[in-house]
């Protein structure tokens, strides 16, 4: 995973930025579909990252899932 990818995650769940956590997620979502459907190059490099981007936002998402006062 980026260091770039985990200061954004960490900077909303900080902030309690559920919905832009989720903007987050979908955007990335697209991208890796968008990806997967091209022809023509091997984008198995980017398709891995961006997974594992999204690992990460769906971490921060559970975090701000977890226990209330915890």
């Amino acid at each position: 995973m980026s260091h770039a990818i985990e200061l954004i995650v960490d900077g909303y769940t900080r902030l309690k930025d559920r919905q832009s956590l989720e903007d987050l997620r979908m955007h990335r979502r697209r991208l890796a579909v968008d990806l997967k459907a091209r022809t023509g190059f091997d984008c198995q490099l980017s398709i891995a990252q961006i997974e594992q981007d999204i690992t990460a936002i769906e971490a921060g998402l559970q975090a701000l899932s977890g226990p209330v006062g915890g």
